[in-house]
């Protein structure tokens, strides 16, 4: 094996200790030019459970970089979310818009089906319900499919409404009110959990500044609601606003923004927001307070978690409403050790795996 081969088979190693990661599964598949990564976090709660998002990386690190950071978010956000998972992630290389198929969605099952139930997957970014229902031919592991097919739906609507459950959680905290009227909150993406919850801000009385890449998007919305401000991609970080809420991709908390914020606080629906942990100690140093993303945007792995169980709406529902509760309770372990909210989200739930693992090695005798 070459030096340079050498150094690339140790930093994938490395960066499975950094992050604490059981399982890393390429995969590759000739016929339907099928490349994905599946990774496997940790398993002490049960089988992996996470969606697989499909996108044109730039290149094979990218991709594994965000199956890493995306899987571990699930292990976090299924302790959080009290399910019976621990967590995982599946991405595919390629564009959702040209590059899909019915075959390459087969072939992604057989590959979930040789892990046996030691990782279910289901819809994220760039798939939808009925790329799974492809995949459902090849392996029975699979969630999120539409209500026509045995599923539970659309998981961005209780997504959405678990995220507002966090906003309400945050003002409480930053503004000593839960109710959102009269609040001014910037929204970052207008995709299918972002354009939901804009509705329900809306129905709130909230006044919206909002933006998205996707044009289609913004006129959709704002068709919807006339009175909504619309400003630039890049000018959304800069607003005058009570709360930045960011339901796009992740990363958008950086030195680059950081210095932009007029915000009180940040609370949204996307995933794995700073681009660094660093960035959350500098969010607490400048007092803008940080709703930790993997607890407000929990909302749809709570629905696709109960799905395995038999789907109950309304026991769903009412999971995700208790959010809110969780959100306060770091807020709480925050302000009493003086760390930031991401440091005591992290903090309270290592503790909760910790208290099940071993309680899970004494009931095997362990």
């Amino acid at each position: 094996m070459s030096n340079e081969k050498e150094q690339v088979f140790q930093s994938i190693f490395e960066q499975m200790a950094q992050y604490g990661h059981e399982q890393v599964i390429f995969n590759y598949d000739k016929t339907t030019g099928l490349k994905a990564i599946i990774a496997i976090h940790d398993t002490t709660l049960g089988p992996a459970l996470g969606g697989c998002r499909m996108w044109p990386y730039e290149n094979e690190q990218a991709a594994l970089t965000d199956a890493l950071r995306l899987s571990r978010g699930m292990t976090y956000k299924c302790a959080v979310a009290g399910v019976t998972h621990g967590g995982g992630k599946t991405v595919i290389i390629g564009d959702p818009k040209t590059d899909k198929s019915d075959e390459l969605f087969q072939a992604l099952g057989t590959f979930v089906e040789t892990l046996k139930g030691r990782y279910y997957t289901g819809t994220d970014v760039g798939t939808v319900g009925m790329d799974f229902v492809s995949a459902t031919k090849q392996s029975k592991y699979l969630v999120g499919l539409p209500e026509e097919y045995g599923g539970s739906g659309n998981s961005a609507i209780i997504t959405a409404f678990g995220a507002l459950q966090a906003i309400k959680a945050t003002a409480k905290e930053a503004f000593g009110r839960d109710y959102l009227a009269g609040l001014t909150i910037a929204v970052q993406g207008l995709g299918k959990v972002g354009s939901d919850l804009v509705g329900r801000l809306h129905a709130e009385g909230v006044k919206l500044i909002v933006t998205d890449v996707n044009e289609d998007s913004v006129r959709r919305v704002k068709s919807e609601y006339p009175d909504i401000e619309v400003v630039a991609p890049e000018e959304i970080f800069g607003v005058e606003c009570d709360i930045f809420s960011p339901n796009a991709l992740g990363a958008c908390i950086n030195d680059e923004t950081i210095p932009q914020f007029k915000c009180r606080a940040i609370c949204g629906a996307a995933n794995n927001v700073l681009a660094q942990p660093r960035h959350g100690d500098v969010l607490h140093e400048k007092g803008i307070l940080y709703a930790p993303d993997y607890v407000g945007n929990a909302g749809g792995l709570i629905q696709v978690a109960d799905e395995l169980q038999g789907y109950n709406k309304e026991r769903a529902f009412k999971n995700a409403s208790l959010i809110y509760d969780i959100m306060l309770q770091i807020f709480e372990i925050a302000k009493k050790d003086n760390i930031p909210t991401y440091k005591a989200a992290d903090l309270m739930i290592d503790r909760r795996i910790e208290t099940i693992g071993r309680l899970s090695r004494k009931f095997r005798g362990k």
